[in-house]
């Protein structure tokens, strides 16, 4: 069973452990963040630290990695990212590593937050290509702990498939499976490079209307740039998207595997959540035609 069924991770638990393995800071009021995720909860401590708790095994995987990683990352990249303070150890009461991190100002990103989305594009893609420059000797290739980002998209094959057939009455399939199949027969050619692996509205940090850190690194592995291309279709429009385009200046392969990662997240959620959350379904079925539209206008 998994453990997040049973446990319950709340302020007093991450108040125990703090007070149990890191004294100095017992007396820091604990606060649940407001927007705290599911892979894993987060909680202020203080005014300029927070903590981070996987919620399950699978995202235990990401602990040390990050601990490991993000240190190095941060020395050449643009913007902030996550600075870890401290690790964790897994109790009696919670059977995991944990992470102490500092905190970093912003906001979500949305539309109404961003001064000039094309400009907020182009710092994003700015990003990320400082991100694939950085040495990947040693970096931890895609695999489960980076839920297989910057690997092979036939690991989701099968699941694909089958939100096909399930909404196969609510999207266009056959221009969908056109995407899905002309991805599958291209490869990524160059040497494994970094990849956030989940570059979304959520973990890209908004201040005074420009993006001012990108967050939550759990799936960061090495390999193929295309699962970082995702918010090309979830965020970006027209303009901002070719913006986005120009800088990465990947192949015409990669940006067909980045459609494919889109469409397979897309699919999923709007394939799952269709008969039990008509908001998100619609969201999801929003990227779809999104997706759909842009493979049309390019051929």
């Amino acid at each position: 069973m998994s453990h997040n069924k049973q446990l319950i991770i709340n302020e007093n638990l991450v108040r125990h452990l703090v007070a149990a393995q890191f004294p100095q800071w017992k007396s820091f009021a604990v606060r649940t963040v407001a927007r705290s995720g599911w892979d894993n909860r987060t909680f202020h401590l203080g005014n300029e630290m927070l903590v981070r708790m996987p919620s399950d095994a699978e995202y235990a995987l990401q602990v040390t990695k990050e601990q490991e990683w993000l240190p190095k990352l941060a020395l050449t990249l643009p913007l902030q990212i996550p600075a870890p303070l401290a690790l964790g150890a897994p109790a009696a009461e919670y059977p995991w590593h944990w992470s102490v991190y500092r905190w970093i100002e912003g906001e979500a990103a949305s539309t109404a937050r961003i001064n000039d989305l094309t400009k907020f594009a182009t710092d994003l893609a700015q990003f990320l290509v400082a991100l694939e420059q950085i040495d990947s000797t040693d970096g931890p290739l895609a695999g489960p702990h980076s839920f297989y980002r910057g690997g092979d998209l036939l690991t989701y094959d099968a699941e694909t498939q089958q939100a096909f057939e399930i909404l196969k009455d609510k999207i266009d399939v056959t221009t969908a499976r056109d995407i899905w199949e002309t991805a599958l027969a291209t490869t990524w050619h160059g040497s494994p490079v970094w990849v956030h692996g989940d570059v979304s509205v959520g973990n890209l940090l908004v201040k005074d209307g420009q993006l001012n850190a990108v967050i939550d690194f759990g799936q960061l592995a090495v390999g193929d740039p295309a699962c970082d291309l995702a918010i090309s279709w979830t965020l970006f429009k027209e303009q901002s998207r070719e913006a986005f385009r120009s800088v990465l200046n990947l192949d015409n392969g990669t940006w067909a595997r980045g459609r494919a990662w889109t469409l397979w997240k897309a699919l999923i959620c709007a394939a799952d959540l269709t008969t039990s959350n008509a908001v998100e379904a619609a969201q999801a079925l929003g990227i779809i035609d999104e997706v759909l539209a842009d493979q049309k206008y390019r051929g």
